[in-house]
This record gives C-alpha cells, structure tokens and sequence, in this order.
C-alpha cells in the first residue's frame, strides 16, 4: 500500500495539520477501545505539536503515552525526549501518572533496560509478540533515520523483540524495532526543513538500500507523512 503524503505550506501549517490528525486518531481509538495508546518522538520539530495538545479536548484518563525511543540518559537530563515532552505538554493535563510509560534509563545496563521496557509494553497489551499501538509518531534526521533505527546498525535487523539498542555514534540509545513500529494502527512522519531533502529523495525512491535509509522499513501500515514545503522538495512527483 502506497504512503500518504501531504506537503504543508510551512510549520505552523504542518503543527496544525499533524495536531488534527492525532486528536482525531486518539478520540477514534477511545470511541472504540475506552483508550487510546501513543507513542511519541524526540527532537525540535514535534515540540509545537506537543505544546499544541495541551489544549487538546481529550479525556486524558483514557490516554496512554509511550515512546518510540529515547536517549540513554536520566529523565531529567536536557536530551531526554521524556523530558522534552513532560515540559512541553504532559506536564499540563490530568493525564494520570500511571498512564505514561516513560523508558527505563537508570539501569547504567542498556539491555536490561531495553527488555525491561519490552516487558512493559508485553504487560499492558497482555501479549509476548503483539503490542498494537493507536498512533506512533516518527520523526526523521537528515541522514534517513527514524526513532533510533540508525543507518547499518544491528538495530536495523532485530525482529525476534519489542524494543532493542540502537547506535548513535557509539552512544547506545533505547528503540522500538521495526516490526512493532510497523503494527501500529496509525504511523505519521513528521518531518520539516530543506535538509531533509535527499534522504526523503531516497526513501521514497524504489532503488534505495532501507539499511542506508531506515525510515524506509517504516511501510507496512501504510504511513502517513506530513512535510513542510522546503522538505516537500525532496519527494518524487508521483507521490505529491
């Protein structure tokens, strides 16, 4: 199945756009399900959205908050994406504590943390193999990755487990794996700026290496991109 695209004039453009779908994607899932799962990027480009759903109208009781990846740093260390997002949204809703499922980065052990969030996620969704989350955010870098799925890295290959290790430069990081990406209900790529140009040129081209470009093994649910105009360049016109 062929990705959505939508090319949005600018960020305040894109932060609206993206900010619509995922309220719209959680009070879905409610209506369905009584709650609704998300799990959320890093970086600078989703900081508006998240500032944005602070005035959201959604039940926060219902709403149950993941993260796709994150830095292997303390909770309060100015990298963290759990940090990141605390200040910029959940800090400022009733959203229940016990709701939000932040990754375990005190172990000083990578890998017990990494299964220790596995089991996490393995004991919400009463499941050892299926964890379906309602909405996951992916952002993208300039080199094609997505979450801490880096380019020729081992994380890129692991499909026996929820969240592995991934490498940034030899600083180990906490990541989904592509397969648990891959069955969420709805995936959005948020992604903003000229220099993302090239890597989406190649992730949307059929000839690129998904290993030199990982967001590219982000497809089997169908997802749904959303890019400012300067990084809309980038994308093949078949796809605009």
């Amino acid at each position: 199945m062929a990705p959505t695209v939508e090319i949005l004039s600018d960020q305040p453009a894109l932060i609206e756009r993206a900010h619509q779908i995922m309220v719209e994607t959680i009070k879905t899932a409610i209506a369905k399900r009584d709650r609704a799962t998300v799990a959320l990027s890093g970086g600078s480009t989703p900081k508006p959205l998240y500032e944005s759903l602070v005035n959201a109208d959604i039940p926060w009781e219902k709403l149950y908050v993941f993260w796709g990846d994150e830095r292997y740093v303390p909770h309060d260390h100015p990298k963290s994406n759990a940090r990141m997002t605390s200040e910029a949204w959940l800090n400022h809703v009733a959203i229940p504590e016990e709701n939000i499922f932040r990754v375990p980065t005190s172990a000083q052990a990578p890998a017990a943390d990494a299964a220790k969030y596995a089991k996490t996620l393995r004991d919400f969704f009463k499941s050892d193999e299926v964890a379906v989350i309602d909405f996951v955010l992916q952002g993208m870098g300039d080199d094609g990755h997505t979450a801490s799925l880096f380019p020729f890295t081992e994380a890129l290959d692991v499909r026996d487990r929820l969240v592995t290790i991934g490498n940034h430069d030899g600083d180990p990081r906490i990541t989904f794996t592509v397969p648990l990406i891959n069955q969420a209900r709805k995936i959005v790529f948020l992604v903003s700026g000229e220099n993302k140009q090239k890597a989406l040129s190649q992730v949307f081209s059929p000839d690129a290496n998904d290993h030199e470009y990982p967001s590219k093994l982000i497809q089997t649910a169908n997802p749904h991109w959303l890019l400012d105009a300067a990084a809309g360049k980038g994308i093949p016109d078949q796809y605009k």
